[in-house]
């Protein structure tokens, strides 16, 4: 099936000037289609586009029906065979225009166009969309491209009972019929419509309605959680009002969670959806519910950076998804004193996520050249770290550099100019530098339009006592050092000497008097994107003493400087395991308990230390992990008990004291155990050959719901059996009939690295089976094949050569291709770790 080419939407966009569409949704039936298909399998659409042709030519609109039954082009029918795979070719006069499409469309499964889910829960079903890049083609016709906005109007023929929500207010005209208002000029990937039974949460605030929304089995998980959710939905409200000067440009305010969502959320003007794992079911962190609030954040700053003024063409899109990863962060870190400092989970968290990506043979710009992103394709696979939380890191780093007062000028300019149309690179770099006397188009080149990460390294010269930074990479940096001396008082405490700000490179050495710095920290503050090497004397003090360090934030960039120097082979996993061994139970920000205690199990444990050496590293993460349960007995730290807990669970081989809790039903001293805490334990049992299947299915019977289906299908999975291993595969790979969560949940389950004799056979087999899956059920299916089904544990040099071979083929769908990439480069670099 053809995908749109840059050079297809310019042209179509130099032809046409679309004005309106006029769709109408019916999911109560499937009139044209089998009778057992409808309302199930199929939905009826209708399409009236009014446009107008600059000149007369061809052209195309896009479409993926499952049957189109007729066409109109200013009331002349056309034939609905010219169809050729998702386009429907038009011959134009010049003038205006009005185009009439009559289709039925398919539910999707896989959280693409208009995706059906019945909740296990209490038989209720659910629709919504997700409309983004080309998949508004599988709900309506449309000319599928971001610079060509228009006036949507949206009506839905929905079953009785159902609420009908989308972007402007709706209203319910009896029978079913639910009208929504006209939306501003929109792009077509930001229509939205979410139906079903909703329970909802509705007020206002600032003169408009506000509602949050989830089904009918979450309500009161929803209702627990109603007045922080909204607290912080006003308080940011509140806080872009204060910075930007264009006010919120949308009718209403809803907020829906949603089930089966593939991405954390989504940005539809009027009508966010989020993926309804944010409605806690069960005992969360503070980190967590920060995690859901700076979400909230991001995606209502795209109401401006993404809406209201949107990209031209994809090569664009870090200017929708950096700025709002910047601003979510930022803006939860001012409007509300709810959570500790947005910015620690952000460095210990995301932007490993973007130093990751950035290492990789798969890294572009934050900005690429036009010519890399030739189609909507490549586009697709530029929603990484990269956009995310290198391009969020950069921007911060330009706001140190250039000062907040003249950045938000500058983003009030790119508003106020481009309210309600499209803009490019070119024009957000041109608005920020009339705020300034910056060479902002020079930070621009050296940011934006290079790959890779900086190194930063300090050197001390004690004879002059003058403080170096040499570089590795091209890019300026305004940092900060911080110097650190011993607390004589207590010699496991540091203090704070000095912070010198510099930049990079460095004209002069920055003069350092007095003894010997026991800690030198660059990037202090966090405020730019490299990694930071220790000089030897620091490195010393830092594994002896970093839970010393005073500042968290501090503390963040040192174990990062740890996590970096591993991946890089320039530190033993075990010398990580064991600084983590002895300074996480005096650490204190929870996030920082969490990202070490992550990337020592998921990456040290479960790949850069052989096998034979495994089983010693989880025994060291189980009494450490048991060492921080110990230390919250008091109850007075829930979130740092209740991560001890899980990584408990995940790394202990001691199945009897996991019956033990199961059977009580709680840990000694707390916590309960919630559903997720149950089908945790369980899942590890079954790794461990503890549990069977009657136990699996005697849990789904006492969590008969959505996320119990969910955890089902990860510990059968997981049982050490070949039929539960041979089942789990044909599921995955034979069927078909996987949701995209329940194909996530087997595919977790499948691979465990202490199955790995049981399961090689199964290695090669990955890459034939995982081919054909995408080409059967299209790039989210081979987006999580990639991402989850994918042979990690096998780090060897046999695997190695089989997957290189493999991604050789021309034949991989660009999603898949793309996740292999960086697996590959990650099985590469863990092979490389253990040599080293």
């Amino acid at each position: 099936m053809p995908v749109l080419t840059r050079d297809e939407a310019q042209t179509r966009a130099q032809l046409l000037d679309v004005h309106r569409y006029t769709v109408d949704l019916d999911l109560t039936t499937g009139a044209g289609t089998p009778a057992a298909e409808r309302g199930e399998e199929t939905f009826d659409s209708t399409t009236v586009i009014h446009f107008t042709a600059r000149t007369a030519g061809t052209t195309f609109v896009e479409l993926k029906p499952a049957t189109l039954r007729s066409v109109t082009l200013d009331g002349d029918p056309l034939d609905p065979e010219s169809l050729t795979d998702n386009r429907l070719p038009l011959t134009l006069t010049e003038g205006e225009h009005t185009l009439r499409i009559d289709a039925a469309m398919r539910y999707s499964r896989t959280g693409e166009g208009m995706h059906r889910f019945t909740d296990p829960s209490d038989g209720e079903t659910y629709v919504y969309t997700q409309m983004f890049m080309e998949d508004v083609q599988r709900v309506f016709a449309a000319f599928d491209q971001p610079d060509l906005k228009a006036v949507f109007e949206v009506a839905v023929t929905a079953p009785h009972g159902w609420t009908v929500l989308a972007n402007g207010i709706t209203t319910h005209q009896g029978d079913g019929r639910w009208q929504a208002a006209p939306t501003p000029p929109i792009s077509t990937y930001l229509v939205a419509v979410a139906a079903g039974p909703w329970h909802s949460v509705r007020t206002r605030h600032a003169g408009l309605p506000f509602g949050i929304h989830c089904r009918r089995s979450l309500a009161p998980h929803l209702d627990a959680d109603a007045d922080e959710i909204l607290e912080v939905t006003r308080q940011c409200f509140d806080r872009y009002h204060e910075k930007f000067d264009e006010p919120y440009p949308f009718d209403s305010y809803d907020q829906a969670f949603v089930p089966e969502f593939n991405s954390g959320a989504m940005e539809n003007p009027g009508l966010v959806t989020f993926r309804d794992e944010f409605v806690y079911r069960s005992a969360v962190t503070v980190t967590e519910r920060q995690t859901r609030a700076m979400v909230i954040a991001h995606e209502m700053a795209h109401m401006w950076f993404g809406d209201l003024v949107t990209l031209k063409w994809w090569d664009d899109i870090w200017l929708n998804e950096s700025f709002a990863e910047y601003m979510g962060y930022q803006i939860i870190n001012e409007a509300t004193s709810r959570y500790p400092d947005t910015w620690i989970d952000f460095g210990i968290a995301r932007k490993a996520w973007g130093y990751d990506a950035d290492q990789r043979p798969s890294t572009h710009p934050v900005a690429p050249d036009p010519d890399a992103v030739p189609d909507t394709a490549s586009a697709m696979l530029n929603f990484d770290g990269i956009s995310y939380a290198k391009g969020a890191s950069a921007l911060r780093q330009l706001v140190a550099w250039m000062g907040e007062k003249e950045f938000l000028a500058g983003i009030n300019a790119h508003f106020a100019r481009h309210r309600f149309g499209n803009a490019t690179l070119a024009d957000f770099i041109d608005n920020l530098a009339s705020a300034t006397e910056r060479d902002v188009r020079g930070w621009a080149g050296q940011w934006l339009r290079t790959t890779g990460v900086d190194t930063l390294t300090p050197r001390y010269d004690q004879g002059a006592g003058t403080l170096t930074v040499t570089r590795t990479g091209s890019r300026p940096h305004r940092v900060a050092a911080g110097v650190y001396d011993r607390d004589f008082a207590d010699g496991r405490r540091l203090v704070l000497r000095d912070r010198l700000e510099l930049d990079v490179p460095q004209d002069t050495p920055a003069n350092l008097p007095g003894p010997r710095p026991a800690l030198i920290v660059l990037n202090h503050g966090d405020h730019t994107y490299a990694k930071i090497r220790l000089d030897e004397h620091s490195l010393e003090c830092a594994l002896r003493a970093l839970s010393g360090i005073p500042d968290p934030l501090t503390r963040a960039v040192v174990w990062n400087s740890l996590r970096d120097m591993v991946r890089d082979g320039e530190l033993e996993p075990l010398a990580y395991l064991e600084t983590a061994r002895a300074h996480l139970p005096e650490e204190k920000d929870l996030a920082i308990v969490q990202g070490v205690l992550g990337f020592a199990a998921a990456h040290i444990a479960d790949r850069y230390l052989p096998a034979d050496a495994r089983p010693g590293a989880l025994a060291l993460l189980t009494d450490l992990t048991r060492d921080l349960i110990r230390r919250t007995e008091d109850g007075k730290d829930p979130g740092l008990r209740l991560t001890a807990v899980r990584h408990y669970i995940d790394a202990t081989d001691r199945h009897g004291t996991l019956h033990g809790w199961l059977d009580e039903g709680g840990v000694p001293g707390g916590p309960e155990l919630d559903p997720e805490l149950r089908w945790r334990i369980l899942g590890r049992l079954a790794v461990l050959g503890a549990t069977d299947e009657a136990a699996i299915a005697a849990e789904l019977d006492r969590d008969a719901s959505a996320t119990g289906e969910e955890g089902a299908a990860r510990c059968r999975a997981a049982l050490p059996t070949p039929e539960a291993k041979a089942a789990a595969w044909e599921r995955m790979f034979t069927s078909d009939t996987l949701s995209n969560y329940l194909f996530t949940a087997t595919a977790q389950g499948f691979w465990q690295p202490e199955q790995a004799d049981l399961v090689r056979e199964y290695v090669p087999r990955f890459y034939p089976d995982a081919t054909a899956l995408a080409d059967r059920r299209g790039p989210a299916i081979a987006d999580a094949a990639g991402r989850y089904a994918f042979p990690a544990h096998a780090v060897d040099a046999a695997h190695l050569r089989l997957a290189e071979q493999h991604l050789a083929s021309d034949a991989l769908l660009p999603a898949l291709r793309r996740k292999l990439v960086d697996q590959i480069d990650d099985l590469r670099r863990a092979l490389a770790v253990r040599k080293a």
